[in-house]
């Protein structure tokens, strides 16, 4: 159907049930004679008389009777539609897909997404854990989290979180039979756990900067996994050296559990931010998400 056959069905639906072109032009916004034109048009392309027009009254015919009981159902479901999506602006709904790496999961987005499917309770939230990279618009996410650094430019990025730095250490077990060590070349006589890359399989080179100067050293070490929480568990049980960002190991090493090393080689970076296509067009309740995943750091 084209589009303007749709708008003469409306406009004879109107004069139809206001069984007045002039009240009917009203409510459709254009003047009489363009209504009474594109009502004769559409009964010329019908080929039967839809109205019966007098001077006091617009009466619908037999055929057009019939027509009207055709069209009110559908143009009744699409305003009840219609109705129900300004509905959902008033009051945010729908579900929210988001691709994240575990930590950030945790520590981030689930605090928020609590507190936000609590106050609004028609708003559905998807998390999938993943270390790879996706692709948001072919796998239908709405958004996804990552480290700033690692964000496509074409992409808006909203931080989530605080700068993070890359933490060095193992435990105090390890450390009873090893020496600390004091640059980043000396962790090539240190047995190191190694991590292996979700994107494209390589190993992790870590990565050190002092005075502006950055060093990278390719480790070796008897365990390499891909998985960040099998590595912290290797590390405490004293297999090794790791290598990760410090929200991962900042808390066990309050605790006494890891021993930090090569601080002062450790520079800060990005840390967590919510990303998603510059083209979305942002629902209310995507909106409320991005405003409650929004970093605000505490004042000094």
């Amino acid at each position: 159907m084209k589009r303007d056959e749709l708008g003469d069905l409306v406009a004879f639906l109107t004069v139809a049930e206001e069984r007045s072109f002039t009240r009917a032009a009203a409510l459709i916004g254009t003047s009489q004679s363009s209504l009474s034109h594109t009502v004769r048009r559409l009964e010329e392309r019908m080929g039967v008389r839809l109205l019966t027009r007098t001077t006091r009254n617009v009466v619908p015919t037999e055929a057009g009777e019939q027509l009207m009981e055709t069209l009110r159902p559908a143009f009744n479901d699409i305003r009840g539609r219609i109705d129900a999506l300004t509905a959902m602006r008033q009051r945010p709904g729908g579900m929210i897909r988001i691709t994240s790496s575990r930590q950030a999961a945790e520590t981030i987005l689930m605090p928020a997404v609590t507190r936000l499917m609590g106050d609004y309770p028609d708003i559905n939230v998807e998390i999938s854990v993943d270390q790879r990279f996706v692709d948001l618009v072919g796998e239908r996410y709405d958004a996804g989290v990552r480290l700033g650094e690692s964000i496509e430019k074409d992409m808006i990025a909203v931080r989530i979180g605080p700068d993070l730095r890359m933490m060095v250490a193992g435990s105090p077990d390890y450390f009873a039979r090893h020496p600390k060590p004091v640059t980043p070349q000396d962790l090539t006589q240190h047995n190191c756990i190694n991590l292996r890359l979700p994107t494209l399989g390589g190993l992790y080179a870590w990565e050190f900067e002092r005075d502006g100067r950055p060093v990278n050293v390719r480790v070796e070490g008897q365990f390499i996994c891909n998985d960040v929480p099998m590595i912290v568990g290797a590390a405490l049980d004293g297999l090794g050296l790791t290598c990760l960002p410090d929200d991962h190991l900042a808390p066990l090493v309050r605790q006494g559990r890891l021993v930090r090393v090569l601080d002062d080689w450790c520079a800060s970076f990005p840390g967590y931010h919510l990303y998603y296509p510059s083209r979305r067009l942002a629902s209310p309740a995507f909106a409320l998400l991005v405003d409650a995943l929004r970093y605000r750091p505490a004042a000094a």
